[in-house]
């Protein structure tokens, strides 16, 4: 059955026309002595732009074997050797790793990142500000703490007077604790020497619900506009996927999606529905979601830019 998946954006990044060879199967293999490795790897601070940096950042991959002296960088890369023709080099979140062939010489290899340089710093410090925004998104799951939903804060409190007849939760607006916004509160049916484990799964089970609803109404919503019909729609929890869709009408959406606003929810739904009539991404593809999307390049990068709460 064909299926096509709509991975998640920010993930690892490879140089165009350079490191999108696929990772070569032998280990690393050097026989030049590398430099020795910074003993205490620093942290990259993102405030001004690259040309007005005066001291050197430094940037070390955890498996890093190799390093290059920039002029207001150090950075310690993973370095493999394999089967390939060209030097590659990506970018994730662990660090930059830089692929050679066997035959390439370190000066070769040293020459190669010296001149994509500035791409390199870059997209380093690209990572490393997707990082820290994914680390100030870190749930602490107890009461009073918050957690997105639809793009909007919910407050989480912990009610034994919920525990019956509701699903174990129940969203309540408070009022407002600042002028003109709502306070929303989710008022959790456990007792209150309940676990983190408990507060957490009964929150999950709460979301997943909403996730459905939400999303069956969406998919009905735009269905009829891109003159297609779904037949059956599943949440999925992939690390790497926004959703997929399959050519018998099934429809898998990434449940986390709850936790953004609905016009990027909207996106990643006529994305996946456009999928039902044109399995690719190709021009055809694109055109039937501006169809019923016109601003669909908007929401694509509000997507790429959204942190994902850690759980």
């Amino acid at each position: 059955m064909r299926q096509l998946a709509f991975d998640w954006f920010g993930g690892n990044e490879a140089l165009p026309n350079g490191g999108s060879e696929a990772k070569p199967k032998a280990p690393p293999v050097t026989t030049e002595k590398a430099p020795p490795l910074p003993k205490k790897p620093g942290v990259y601070v993102p405030a001004e732009p690259f040309t007005s940096v005066l001291s050197r950042v430094n940037f070390a991959h955890p498996r890093a074997n190799r390093e290059i002296a920039f002029e207001h960088a150090l950075v310690a890369y993973e370095f493999r050797r394999g089967k390939r023709r060209t030097i590659g080099f990506t970018v994730g979140a662990d660090g930059l790793v830089v692929s050679a062939p066997r035959v390439t010489s370190i000066k070769e290899v040293e020459a190669a990142l010296r001149e994509k340089e500035r791409w390199i710093i870059a997209k380093l410090g690209e990572a490393h500000e997707r990082h820290q925004r994914m680390e100030s998104t870190r749930i602490e799951w107890r009461d009073g703490a918050s957690i997105p939903f639809l793009g909007e804060p919910v407050f989480l409190e912990i009610d034994p007077r919920q525990r019956h007849g509701s699903g174990g939760a129940v969203l309540q607006a408070d009022g407002e604790s600042v002028p003109g916004v709502a306070h929303r509160t989710l008022q959790l049916g456990l007792p209150n020497t309940a676990t983190t484990e408990q507060l957490r799964d009964t929150t999950q089970a709460w979301l997943m619900r909403q996730a459905r609803r939400v999303f069956t109404a969406r998919l009905d919503h735009f269905a009829p506009q891109l003159g297609v019909q779904w037949k059956k729609l599943s949440l999925s929890s992939a690390g790497t996927r926004w959703g997929s869709a399959s050519a018998d009408g099934s429809i898998r959406l990434n449940w986390r999606l709850v936790h953004f606003s609905e016009p990027i929810i909207d996106y990643v739904v006529v994305h996946e529905l456009a999928h039902l009539r044109e399995m690719n991404h190709g021009p055809r593809f694109w055109a039937h979601v501006e169809s019923v999307m016109p601003d669909y390049a908007s929401r694509r990068g509000e997507l790429k830019d959204e942190a994902v709460p850690k759980w």
